[in-house]
């Protein structure tokens, strides 16, 4: 049964990662279950080059020797990049249920640069599957200056790319591409007829000469791309602030590449829906400091430094709406944090539902307040199309600056990942947090416990909730193994949020106990201890120490033992016959279903 810390000395310690990030040490796997509330399955993430798939336990159910974004299919199989890193790589692979290589994918045309994101999906006019891909794509410098952006910026051009959405098919030939040049405005130089016009009248085209942002190498960064088959459409997100939605349906010819190509270029694939910044396309504030220069304002941008863009599938609570990880930068908050937000892009003005997308300035704003001032945040312009959003009270409790990910989940809760602490946890729709985990896949080897570190040193890209009847799962072999870190599991549950009544000296002494454990004698102590307990039945008994920072030092005890009076002494020495330096320390009595702890000081 779980173990349950009903002391509240030992859960700042040793558990304080609960609903906190701000601990220095933090202990990693699952921290916390509420079983009534969380949508039971099974979690997939990478880390260290290595794909998991974990219990909700955080035992382990498979590996693959694979790990970058990887994706679970409905056949069973995990398709990933190459390369663990997810701002580069040349190729992809997708690996059978046993590790076998079955398919891969190698860019090997020059100027292509693939990166982040990818999808196998099913290409209904083929009736096959095909494969999506983003990749930075080479623009020269005469095709800048050819296209109207700035003179003054050319050196910059001479790296410069832009985003790419490539589809092959599973033989690697490319059957569609769409490029985010082919879709461009500018009002700089009326002679280049071919993309001058009107930004602010042209939201469906990128402005090439974007203020201060002139167009350079990786000069978009999307990150992040989906594919909604029923609709046949591409929504690719980009880290400066906007997603797009892009037109497949009407792009692509069946077995006619060329003619898909052209078409993806023409004014049927500019943009039929983007959201964000509408100061891109002149149709907002944009973000600025102001007079008094230690005060700023969001403008009209809603979205920074985002990730995970995605329709929330069908069935699903928000079925048809957006889901993004809106990792909060650029937004030129006093106290910056990340939100996952969910938007309604059919939503007008009148508040009802349109059956075709609704510019986001013609859908209007509302005043934000956060509710609590502590919060240190100005108001702002809210979006009206935001329809949910989640974020934590303490700012700083999964703030990412970079990567992670959102999943709607059947039961209407969202599974969040947090890269840059390798943090997944699954939140209801009102906010409340009913399951927790710590990557403990850190830059230095698997740890239980993570102390203070650089951003990203336990990092996961994102992660993914698949219940057990999901179709990749059925009839295989998901007996549960040992934790990552091989440590039994050991989490909190609901009850050990709210029991705090009959403490003494931070020990929980209320309710009926089939043991008792005394104060350890003496204490405190320099050479030996003598710790007692008795037990009033059988119980399965472990008896550990552990040091104030939560590390288990010494285990005196592990056996079933009858009802009966137990002394044990301890030496101040830890499992590896090494001594311990002065400190306090905790003893645990671990039975069957309690758990009962005590203090003392060793003082050499």
């Amino acid at each position: 049964m779980n173990s349950k810390f009903t002391f509240f000395v030992f859960f700042t310690l040793f558990h304080s990662v609960v609903l906190s990030q701000e601990s220095l040490m933090i202990a990693t796997e699952t921290r916390f279950w509420d079983k009534s509330g969380a949508y039971n399955g099974y979690t997939l993430f990478a880390g260290s080059g290595k794909t998991y798939l974990v219990d909700m336990e955080g035992r382990v159910i498979k590996t693959w020797n694979i790990g970058t974004n990887p994706r679970l299919s409905e056949s069973g199989t995990i398709v990933d990049a190459t390369k663990p890193d997810p701002s580069g790589f040349s190729g992809w692979q997708e690996l059978d249920w046993n590790g076998n290589i079955i398919w891969s994918y190698t860019e090997k045309r020059t100027g292509y640069a693939p990166h982040h994101d990818f999808k196998k999906i099913w290409n209904k006019k083929l009736n096959a599957y095909t494969f999506l891909y983003i990749a930075n794509k080479t623009v020269t410098q005469q095709q800048c200056l050819d296209a109207g952006c700035n003179p003054a910026n050319t050196n910059l051009y001479k790296t410069a790319q832009m985003d790419a959405i490539v589809e092959v098919d599973l033989a690697g030939n490319v059957i569609w591409e769409w490029w985010f040049f082919d879709h461009a405005v500018q009002d700089f130089d009326a002679t280049k007829t071919a993309t001058y016009g009107v930004v602010a009248n042209t939201p469906g085209k990128i402005d090439l000469n974007l203020p201060g942002r002139p167009v350079k190498s990786d000069w978009l960064h999307c990150n992040s791309l989906d594919y909604n088959q029923d609709l046949d459409l591409i929504v690719t997100n980009s880290v400066q602030g906007e997603f797009y939605v892009i037109d497949h349906g009407n792009t692509f010819v069946a077995n006619n590449p060329a003619e898909s190509i052209r078409l993806a270029a023409t004014s049927a694939g500019d943009f039929l829906y983007r959201f964000g910044d509408p100061a891109r396309y002149d149709q907002g504030d944009h973000p600025s400091i102001l007079e008094d220069w230690t005060n700023s304002t969001a403008g009209h941008k809603q979205i920074g430094g985002s990730h995970d863009i995605q329709w929330i599938r069908p069935g699903l609570q928000g079925a048809g709406n957006f889901l993004v990880f809106n990792n909060g930068e650029y937004l030129f908050e006093h106290t910056p944090q990340s939100y996952i937000v969910e938007i309604n892009p059919y939503l007008n003005s009148a508040g009802t539902t349109s059956s075709s997308f609704v510019n986001p300035p013609d859908a209007g704003y509302i005043k934000y307040t956060a509710p609590n001032k502590d919060m240190m945040k100005q108001t702002k312009n809210q979006s009206k199309q935001i329809v949910w959003s989640y974020s934590s009270k303490n700012s700083v409790n999964f703030y990412s600056t970079i990567g992670s990910s959102a999943q709607r989940l059947p039961n209407g809760n969202t599974f969040i990942c947090a890269m840059n602490s390798g943090h997944f946890f699954e939140v209801t729709s009102s906010g409340t947090v009913v399951w927790e985990y710590i990557s403990p896949l850190t830059r230095d080897g698997i740890k239980k416990i993570i102390t203070d570190n650089y951003p990203t040193y336990n990092a996961a890209f994102r992660a993914y909730r698949y219940a057990a009847d999901y179709p990749g799962l059925k009839g295989r072999d998901l007996l549960a193994g040992k934790t990552i870190t091989g440590f039994d599991p050991d989490y909190f549950v609901p009850a050990d949020l709210t029991t705090s009544a009959g403490s003494v000296g931070g020990i929980n002494t209320e309710g009926d106990r089939s043991a008792s454990s005394f104060q350890n004698y003496p204490n405190p102590f320099s050479k030996n201890t003598t710790i007692s307990y008795t037990l009033g039945e059988s119980h399965k008994v472990r008896l550990l120490i552990y040091n104030q920072n939560g590390q288990l030092i010494r285990e005196l005890v592990n056996k079933r033992q009858v009802p009966g009076n137990y002394s044990v002494d301890w030496d101040a020495t830890a499992d590896n016959g090494s001594g311990v330096i002065s400190g306090m320390f905790y003893y645990v009595l671990k039975l069957d279903d309690e758990i009962q702890s005590k203090k003392m000081i060793y003082l050499r």
